[in-house]
């Protein structure tokens, strides 16, 4: 079996553990970013076997340049959907921000009541 055989290549910035729909990056986020070991990550994504993380972070270091700005795509894209989110809510969003906002005042009211009791 050779090494690319691990993974469905997608599209260029889409590359999966095949039979699976988590990427590399996500595996990669956690090794790279989150010092997580194989033994680790097999526990954070529990339904791939080491085998398939081993493949995953010898497919990396192999190919560490590419894989590098991959990643740095991915992260720079996950960075542009949340500002758009940020400047564009959907009405869900703003309906939960809503409502975390009416639970902390809640909260509030309800500590300084009980402290002046």
């Amino acid at each position: 079996m050779q090494l690319e055989d691990y993974f469905d290549f997608l599209a260029p910035d889409d590359i999966r553990i095949k039979g699976h729909r988590i990427g590399i990056e996500d595996v990669l986020y956690e090794y790279i970013f989150n010092a997580k070991t194989p033994d680790e990550l097999q526990q954070r994504f529990p339904t791939l076997t080491l085998e398939q993380i081993y493949a995953t972070l010898t497919y990396y270091h192999r190919n560490q340049a590419k894989v590098d700005a991959y990643l740095r795509e991915w992260i720079e894209f996950g960075n542009r959907m949340r500002a758009e989110q940020e400047r564009n809510p959907d009405p869900l969003m703003l309906k939960l921000r809503r409502l975390k906002t009416e639970r902390v005042i809640a909260e509030k009211r309800d500590k300084y009541e009980a402290s002046q009791s």
